[in-house]
């Protein structure tokens, strides 16, 4: 298990956050320790945690800002191989 801090995926809020990984490093759950006012977005890569303040369109949308993010620097490092 691992202890980590994470911003919100939307806003700036900071969240401590326990997540627990396979050996072969798949995330397998995750929480949020350090406020009720956040929860985790479920994702097969990474921990990612969202305010309750936000909208679900908010929170989806940023979601897919952060993965197309994510696909590009995959990109990146499969052209470096």
């Amino acid at each position: 298990m691992w202890s980590k801090m994470h911003g919100c995926i939307e806003f700036v809020e900071i969240f401590n956050t326990i997540a627990m990984y396979a050996l072969d490093g798949r995330l397998l759950d995750c929480a949020v320790t350090s406020s009720p006012d956040g929860y985790y977005l479920p994702n097969k890569r990474q921990s990612l945690v969202a305010c309750n303040t936000h909208s679900a369109e908010g929170i989806e949308t940023a979601y897919l800002r952060w993965q197309s993010r994510n696909d590009i620097e995959i990109g990146k490092e499969q052209d470096d191989d």
